[in-house]
């Protein structure tokens, strides 16, 4: 993922110690860092990785009030007359500061361990990234069969009312001496509260896709508080630190999401003579729920010019997967399988195949985590193709079940009609 992209910035002013003197200019955070940029000059005044923080406070004294105090190391920054307010930026920077945005091991880390990445170590993430994309699928092929089980429950209970309703409808259709009337009118009622328990039952038994803080601002931007998103597979929920549902959009209620960029979303649902319903989500754990609300949401979700990169950035890997995998595989057997050289062409090269060994070899510890991987690969594969033959079979029972529901109200709605 790049890490130029700017998730968020503010105007504010910076004490530049040299001069001791403060500098108007604008706040930016990165996936990685955090910058300083001075407006006259535009010259970067401070630049400095999330990982090298060591403290972010709120502090104010005789000669500055409402500052925010960044501790890099062994130099502490002060920054001022931050808008829309102090409270909104000291919150957003210590929820990526926390997480640790792409920086667990620091930049130096970072970037030696992206020298060091050898081939098995590459076709390990790809591999994984593929095994978290098919989990978050069978989770919702999981939950729409189960939704196909409680249609076919509710078919099933409507074929049970439409007898009750039929057998009615035949004593009232009979004389009045007819002899078997009072057994009929009460045969249905004991019937109904059981089906209606079964179905709420199934309805509290909804699983949780995924989790993760955000940020959330909700109408204007000086309205921002910590919180957390949960993704259902049937919809999305919105809660405060402490738990407290703030607001719960099912599918049906969702009329947009858009990103705007990989690591800010916005909710809305509209309303006819009232204002809308909108949260704006900002969170270092985005690009793992921007996938499944692409996958929920395919219709209603809107990528913003800032996000449109994130998304050929994870789209590409996914088409060139074959190739990627097979290239991957090429330099594992390349390393592997070596045929044997002349002794008067090794001198030479001995240094250059030390090198590319060093790349192109895969250990054995990683081609048993290669292995494993590619286990559950295909073990999720085979459950995901037979939970799909389940619900084809499902759909073809609703839809016969539908038809003969159809034609039994119709029947009894001639038969109510003849007896008025």
């Amino acid at each position: 993922m790049n890490e130029d992209i700017n998730i968020h910035s503010w105007p504010c002013s910076y004490y530049l110690d040299t001069n001791k003197q403060w500098v108007s200019g604008r706040l930016s955070l990165t996936p990685v860092a955090i910058k300083f940029t001075a407006d006259k000059t535009g010259e970067l005044l401070v630049n400095f990785h999330l990982s090298s923080i060591s403290e972010i406070k709120k502090e104010s004294s005789n000669l500055i009030f409402s500052s925010l105090t960044i501790l890099e190391k062994n130099t502490k920054h002060w920054f001022s007359s931050l808008q829309p307010s102090r409270n909104v930026v000291f919150n957003i920077l210590e929820h990526f500061w926390r997480e640790q945005l792409l920086s667990s091991q620091g930049a130096a880390g970072a970037e030696a361990a992206a020298l060091q990445t050898t081939k098995g170590k590459e076709l390990t993430g790809l591999l994984t990234g593929s095994q978290k994309r098919l989990e978050d699928t069978a989770k919702v092929l999981h939950y729409q069969g189960e939704q196909f089980d409680n249609i076919m429950r509710g078919l099933n209970k409507i074929e049970g009312d439409m007898d009750v309703a039929d057998r009615l409808l035949t004593e009232l259709e009979s004389p009045s001496w007819w002899p078997f009337s009072s057994k009929l009118w009460k045969a249905p009622l004991e019937a109904k509260p059981k089906e209606t328990a079964t179905v709420s039952d199934s309805k509290n038994q909804e699983g949780i896709i995924i989790r993760i803080p955000v940020i959330i601002t909700h109408r204007t931007d000086s309205n921002v508080k910590p919180g957390k998103l949960t993704l259902f597979t049937s919809g999305l929920e919105i809660s405060d630190c402490n738990a407290q549902v703030i607001h719960r959009f099912e599918s049906k209620d969702v009329d947009d999401i858009k990103v705007h960029t990989p690591y800010e979303i916005s909710v809305r649902q509209r309303f006819i003579g009232k204002p809308d319903t909108s949260y704006r989500l900002l969170s270092a754990k985005m690009p793992e729920a921007i996938p499944i609300l692409e996958m929920q949401f395919s219709k209603k979700i809107q990528f913003l010019e800032d996000a449109l990169g994130f998304v050929g950035a994870r789209k590409s890997p996914q088409v060139d997967l074959g190739t990627s995998i097979w290239q991957a595989a090429t330099g594992l057997l390349g390393g592997v399988v070596q045929p044997s050289t002349p002794a008067g062409g090794r001198e030479g090269t001995d240094n250059d195949q030390v090198q590319l060994q060093k790349h192109e070899k895969v250990s054995q510890e990683e081609a048993k985590e290669l292995k494993q991987i590619l286990q559950k690969l295909k073990s999720l594969a085979l459950e995901t193709e037979a939970e799909l033959e389940r619900q084809d079979e499902a759909l073809d029972s609703i839809t016969t079940s539908v038809d003969r529901a159809t034609m039994n109200i119709d029947k009894q709605n001639r038969r109510m009609k003849k007896l008025t």
